[in-house]
């Protein structure tokens, strides 16, 4: 017998609430079928079986509170566990049937969903490289996964024949769902499966609020009418997360009108085409708005002389690529210049949660990556600590592996800090939008010639403006210029870096 106990959720999360059971007593599940969804203030998480058997107790009801390690259920092993084939998963969704009727030689591999990070607890498929019938080698890649942050591939697990297709592009899935069957032996079938049958919505999904057990109790507690909640969960839900920044944001106590139906789409022209956006574009749209929505954001400006470390680089370009491998960018000075200037402005190093300030003692500084499918920002570690040609070996490694879409949910996640180049697109001059819950971010532009008075003459230097938004709530306006004029300082005079002055 088998416990399935609370995981682990996050550094400073001590319990969760029981939202929705996926399964019953008496089910059957595949190790890794999602078990049951638990709800924190921060995220949704769907709790996996450990081993292939049969629910045999119920420990935790929905919208029980427990703390981590708590006992949610207990499962038998082996006897009545699912098959791999023609049979119900343990979260209540049909498995397509294999069409064959017995099984032959060979062994049969599950392809299944990849855990895409803590906070990721959905992906939808964007695209299928292969078709049933194909054969593949190990490690060849299947399908693309489109995430909230990225695009992820799944490789095969085995060389092999592809015997089975479960989902269609677009389907959304979560993770340790079984995407596709992998057949070692040469007895495939001739034609794809019947695709699953769509999952009946739960009691709570069904509802008009779209109310979880957790998100009702808080509704309750508050008083709030929950049609004014915008529900982030799986198919439109109301999380408790959902439902806590409602009543933080000071939400309206009062029944809120009935909300008009959504406009109908409007009718195509001729030369107009309509494309349904990714999940990382509408990810991008929604985290954007919030941050404008929730932040008190304010722009404050400056230039910079770049001659000092334009000469810098003409100096020991050549020098610096031979014994690093690397080429000495304009970016690895911004991050040493930032990072001192974060040093001596702890605000802009911090962040606001609910009533009380988080401040950092570390300097994570995440780099804007443009990509095909959107704007990702990896993380550089312990930034201040690392040297100019480590700085500049890892933003080329962000960059290529950005464009590729092999970045990791964990290498963009946990930022102190931000940096944007738009200057490598040209941009003059911008307002850069805060990366919540962070409180500020730089934004480079392109160099330029301009005449500038410097001793009383009127001299031509390259200079080039620097935006840096913050969040206005943390950081007062004196420590929000105080910060620029230091990066401003800290650029024009690089020894201040290696005095650190």
């Amino acid at each position: 017998m088998t416990d399935i106990r609370v995981p682990t959720l996050g550094e400073s999360v001590t319990e969760a609430t029981v939202g929705q059971w996926l399964v019953k007593e008496g089910d059957t599940v595949n190790a890794d079928d999602p078990v049951v969804e638990l709800e924190t203030d921060k995220v949704s998480v769907n709790v996996p079986a450990p081993s292939a058997g049969t629910i045999i107790k119920i420990a935790a009801q929905e919208g029980d509170t427990v703390e981590l390690d708590a006992l949610l259920a207990q499962l038998e092993e082996g006897a009545g566990a699912a098959k791999s084939n023609g049979s119900a998963n343990g979260n209540g969704k049909a498995v397509a049937a294999s069409g064959a009727a017995g099984s032959s030689a060979g062994e049969e591999i599950e392809v299944v969903a990849p855990s895409s990070g803590e906070s990721v607890t959905e992906a939808d498929i964007g695209e299928w490289l292969v078709k049933v019938g194909d054969q593949v080698s190990q490690d060849d890649t299947l399908l693309s996964l489109e995430t909230d942050k990225a695009a992820v591939d799944v490789p095969s697990p085995v060389s092999g024949i592809v015997k089975e297709i479960r989902f269609d592009e677009g389907a959304t899935v979560t993770p340790g769902t079984v995407l596709a069957i992998i057949s070692t032996s040469d007895d495939v079938p001739a034609s794809a499966p019947a695709k699953p049958a769509a999952p009946a919505q739960s009691s709570s999904s069904a509802s008009a609020a779209k109310l979880t057990p957790a998100s009702e109790r808080v509704v309750k507690e508050h008083g709030v009418d929950p049609s004014g909640i915008t529900g982030t969960g799986k198919d439109g839900r109301i999380t408790k997360g959902d439902a806590l920044a409602y009543v933080k944001s000071g939400g309206d106590t009062t029944p809120a009108p009935a909300q008009a139906k959504p406009a109908a789409p409007r009718d195509l022209g001729p030369r107009e085409e309509r494309v349904k956006m990714s999940r990382l574009r509408q990810t991008i749209a929604r985290r954007l708005k919030e941050s404008q929505n929730t932040a008190a954001m304010l722009t404050t400006f400056n230039d910079v002389d770049m001659t000092a470390v334009m000469e810098t680089r003409s100096q020991y370009k050549e020098l610096f690529e031979k014994k690093h491998g690397v080429k000495l960018g304009f970016m690895s000075f911004f991050v040493k210049a930032c990072c001192h200037a974060l040093r001596e402005i702890p605000d802009v190093n911090a962040e606001i949660d609910g009533t009380d300030i988080i401040y950092k003692d570390h300097y994570d500084v995440g780099i804007a990556v443009g990509t095909e499918k959107g704007l990702v920002v990896p993380v550089l570690r312990d930034a201040d600590q690392k040297s100019l040609a480590q700085i500049e070996k890892d933003i080329a490694d962000f960059g290529r592996r950005g464009r590729d879409g092999t970045l990791t949910m964990e290498e963009m996640q946990g930022g102190t800090f931000t940096i944007t180049n738009g200057g490598i697109y040209g941009s003059l001059l911008s307002t850069p939008i805060l990366n919540m819950p962070q409180s500020g971010i730089l934004g480079m532009h392109r160099i330029e010639k301009r005449p500038v008075v410097i001793n009383d003459q009127v001299v031509v230097r390259p200079m080039m403006y620097l935006a840096m938004s913050y969040d206005h709530r943390i950081v007062d306006g004196k420590g929000a210029v105080t910060f620029l004029v230091r990066v401003k300082e800290n650029l024009e005079d690089p020894q201040r870096l290696l005095l650190d002055l």
